[in-house]
């Protein structure tokens, strides 16, 4: 069960729609979806907000605004406070080892080089809490990478990470009430297979007649 979600990017206008603010995104569309609105909470040095759900604990929606490199201070502060535990949170951010349009859930591991991620790690002392990642690419050369982050995607790469964020908020239900081994299979996404080329048309014999009898 998640009570916290969060969404990794950097505030100003300047950054809005740029690759490394996808988390954001992510945010803003689970904040739609549930009639909630972000307002800025100093305490946690972020943008937050409460979702009440009848019968249930209430769950939060989380954006940092301490620029990417400071993130655990933002979800380390609010996680403390409602007693949040790591296996309740869910951070979503941009993800280089995976195509626009894809998206993984993995609990725990590296930060394969994300400075959100580091940073929420050494806050809360542990790498053991939920990633979902959403799929940017990869320039293809590592001296692009903070470049790459740092532009806005192409128009068709923009719309395919916008419709995985739509497809995986369908699995807000399962994130909330479990169980956790559904939700990762649901929001799991495979890479589009190629098309399998066309068959050859089959070979024809030409069939010689018999000679006619002499």
């Amino acid at each position: 069960m998640i009570r916290l979600f969060v969404g990794l990017g950097n505030p100003g206008t300047e950054y809005e729609g740029t690759r490394h603010n996808a988390g954001f995104w992510w945010v803003d569309a689970a904040a739609r979806a549930r009639g909630a609105t972000l307002r800025p909470e100093t305490g946690y040095h972020g943008l937050v907000a409460r979702v009440n759900r009848p019968g249930a604990e209430p769950i939060w929606l989380l954006e940092p605004m301490t620029y990417m490199n400071l993130s655990g201070k933002s979800v380390a502060a609010l996680a403390r406070f409602f007693k949040i535990t790591p296996d309740e949170i869910l951070v979503v951010h941009d993800e280089l080892d995976i195509e626009p349009g894809q998206i993984k859930v993995k609990k725990g591991g590296g930060s394969a080089g994300h400075n959100g991620l580091k940073d929420i790690t050494a806050q809360l002392g542990t790498p053991d809490y939920w990633r979902l990642r959403l799929g940017i690419g990869h320039p293809g050369v590592r001296a692009e990478v903070v470049n790459w982050v740092l532009r806005k995607p192409a128009p068709e790469q923009r719309d395919a990470i916008e419709q995985c964020i739509e497809t995986s908020l369908r699995a807000l239900p399962l994130l909330l009430d479990g169980p956790m081994e559904r939700a990762v299979a649901k929001l799991t996404t495979k890479p589009p297979q190629p098309p399998k080329p066309p068959k050859p048309p089959k070979a024809t014999v030409p069939t010689t007649e018999p000679p006619p009898d002499a």
